[in-house]
């Protein structure tokens, strides 16, 4: 009786932030901004044609700020309550998940960037053969694909050492970025292996760097004699297998590189069309009903965030009313001198998790 109480528990709950003031004040803000309007028309008669421009720039500006306003009226904080979601779903039981990471040039988003999102994802705390992740290489390029494969490599021992000692970022560049997560640990074989694996890791980024530094980045025979006679905007569609998983037993997933066709003069729709091609290729390869999308330059900073959007995504209610789940990134390479990139930093101080709903 008490486990079938748990099981019809809500999997996530909604907590309203309350703020008052601030609803208060923006209130008043957009009382001011109606009184101005409302002086522009009636006293338009008695302006020139700059006091129109005025006008149509302050409607504007009143447009934006309602809509801004709306988006920040309701301030919610979502919490997830994995316990439940395990009770009521074991692992052999979990929903499949295909994971979408997009690139499209390998000088503006190096490899290695790509490369450290690809391995916080192939880290991820879910059933390796529940999960596969395609990258989308929209810059058809060698050097890409080359650093996949090397990265593969890599993450046959970087998966089970995170998985083995619960490392919570495990996007490694992010990870031997500080030098205290080595000591936080007191069991006597994790400093050996810390160290062992940050030597590995500076080896694969040294192949990556050496690699982009040549005209051509590795000889182009077997699996890379494909790209001898393309071009980054003409070339036929190229789809990889990079790592198959073997099995339950296995604890890596479906590494999969995908570059979609491209010829001149062609409308290619930028990310827009690389995504649907992901869905295409996605769908006839592992057809999960859940899917994961990031860029190339973000990376997972939770382990278990795909059992945190289930806990919304599989709620009795959340079916009803969620369209999909979203966190808001947080940009680790934002410039500090950036005017107008400051507030990308400052948008997950304002929202912490962000509900979409039909």
């Amino acid at each position: 009786m008490v486990m079938e109480n748990k099981t019809s528990l809500p999997l996530y709950e909604k907590i309203w932030v309350k703020h008052t003031f601030s609803r208060v004040m923006d209130s008043f803000t957009l009382l001011l901004l109606f009184l101005l309007l409302a002086y522009r028309v009636s006293s338009y008669n008695n302006h020139n044609f700059s006091c129109f421009v005025a006008f149509l720039c302050e409607s504007w500006f009143t447009i934006t700020w309602i809509t801004t306003m709306s988006t920040k009226w309701t301030p919610a904080h979502t919490k997830t309550f994995l316990d439940r979601l395990l009770l009521r779903v074991s692992d052999s039981e979990l929903p499949a998940l295909d994971m979408f990471v997009t690139t499209a040039d390998p000088v503006l988003e190096p490899p290695i960037i790509t490369v450290n999102t690809v391995l916080s994802l192939l880290a991820l705390d879910y059933p390796a053969n529940k999960l596969a992740c395609y990258v989308s290489d929209d810059g058809c390029s060698t050097l890409t694909f080359y650093a996949l494969v090397e990265a593969a490599k890599f993450a046959e021992i970087w998966v089970p050492f995170c998985k083995k000692y619960n490392v919570q970022c495990r996007a490694p560049f992010r990870y031997f970025c500080d030098e205290a997560m080595a000591n936080n640990n007191d069991l006597p074989q994790f400093k050996h292996d810390w160290l062992k694996m940050k030597e590995e890791y500076e080896q694969l980024s040294s192949k990556i760097e050496n690699a982009a530094q040549k005209s051509i980045p590795c000889q182009l025979m077997g699996e890379f004699a494909v790209f001898s006679q393309t071009q980054a905007r003409n070339h036929p569609t190229i789809i990889r297998v990079i790592r198959e998983n073997k099995g339950i037993s296995d604890v890596m997933p479906h590494i999969i590189y995908i570059s979609r066709e491209k010829r001149p003069k062609q409308p290619h729709h930028h990310k827009a069309g690389a995504m649907n091609v992901l869905t295409r290729v996605s769908g006839l390869m592992t057809n999960a009903p859940f899917m994961l999308n990031l860029d190339c330059d973000m990376y997972v900073n939770n382990s278990k965030i795909v059992l945190h959007a289930l806990c919304i995504l599989l709620d009795s209610k959340g079916e009803k009313e969620v369209a999909f789940a979203q966190c808001p990134q947080r940009f680790y390479d934002a410039v500090k001198d950036d005017a107008y990139g400051n507030q990308l930093v400052a948008l997950p101080m304002v929202s912490q998790f962000t509900m979409l709903l039909v």
